[in-house]
């Protein structure tokens, strides 16, 4: 029975010691965030608004470093090549993480990378026609599109996330598009409000005021559900009867091999920061954003998902 005790006793303190060595104190140091965007936009709001609150919970500073060019393929070579100690991470979205990889603009993909979570959702973009096109919902949309194939001419980025989006709602409303290269969201509102293009999709926030003063019209959002801090009747494309919800997450990740407390440390710190009331209203002001997270298991299970949906698509992103 002595015997028995003393074995019990043992396996407690092993078992004490495995827990204690399982805890880690990351981050002890300054770690710097690697973003695939310039600054001023969604991405940059997101990770810097992040950074905040990172500092006040760890007590260390969180280094944003823009690293814009290549189609995010800079950053994200940057990062994958990075030393796995839990001082760099890459902070992007499912462009970036995955499609680039569909589009055949980087050679690697999500599994390039040790994935922690997905701290924030913008699922703020929203479908916008031109006063000149006549098109004021999905409904028309869709009627003019199948009157004149290839015709309603559909702004995007050419390889790039909004290019994706495009050949869904093709693939989804069964429609057939004129798909056009115009850069990014602030250069298709310009190209909307000339009527030089018929559709684009961008965050509410670029095209909010245009919308109340009627020189563009926003026909659909492109959220599961509605989200309840965009202003006016504005459906899902779910409710107008093409089944997308292609929302954009933002993805934290570390560099292959870096130690897997390192990113569950990472991912508990996300948690903390959504239960943060200033950090919610931070989001809603900044984005019309509602806080939204996924950690880890949750958030590899979502992205292998999107990836998997992404995929097929390949070829006729990638022009073939």
């Amino acid at each position: 029975m002595k015997k028995l005790l003393t074995l019990l006793l043992t396996v407690t303190l092993l078992l004490g010691v495995s827990v204690a060595c399982a805890e880690t104190d990351w981050p002890t140091g300054p770690v710097e965030a690697v973003l695939t965007a310039s600054a001023g936009g969604d991405t940059d709001f997101n990770a810097r608004t992040f950074a905040t609150y990172f500092e006040q919970i760890t007590g260390q500073p969180m280094i944003v470093t823009n690293m814009a060019g290549g189609g995010g393929t800079i950053a994200t070579s940057y990062v994958k090549d990075s030393v796995n100690d839990g001082s760099v991470f890459l902070f992007c979205h499912t462009g970036q993480m995955i499609v680039n990889e569909v589009s055949g603009l980087a050679d690697y993909g999500m599994d390039a990378f040790e994935i922690s979570c997905i701290p924030a959702v913008n699922s703020s973009y929203v479908l916008v026609a031109s006063k000149a096109s006549g098109i004021t919902s999905v409904a028309d949309m869709i009627e003019k599109a199948q009157a004149a194939p290839g015709e309603v001419i559909y702004g995007t980025e050419m390889g790039g996330y909004t290019n994706l989006q495009a050949l869904q709602i093709e693939e989804y409303a069964e429609i057939d598009l004129k798909i056009v290269d115009t850069g990014s969201a602030s250069e298709k509102v310009v190209e909307l409000l000339a009527g030089r293009i018929d559709l684009g999709a961008v965050p509410y926030s670029k095209v909010a005021d245009y919308q109340t003063t009627g020189e563009l019209t926003i026909i659909a959002q492109y959220g599961e559900t509605r989200n309840e801090y965009l202003e006016g009747d504005i459906p899902t494309l779910k409710e107008c009867g093409i089944d997308l919800v292609d929302v954009i997450p933002y993805i934290i990740s570390f560099p292959k091999g870096t130690d897997e407390e390192i990113v569950a440390r990472m991912s508990d710190i996300a948690t903390q920061i959504s239960q943060i009331p200033e950090y919610a209203e931070t989001l809603r002001d900044g984005y019309k954003q509602t806080v939204q997270i996924k950690p880890t298991a949750e958030a590899i299970e979502y992205l292998t998902g999107v990836r998997e949906r992404y995929m097929g698509f390949k070829k006729l992103l990638q022009g073939e």
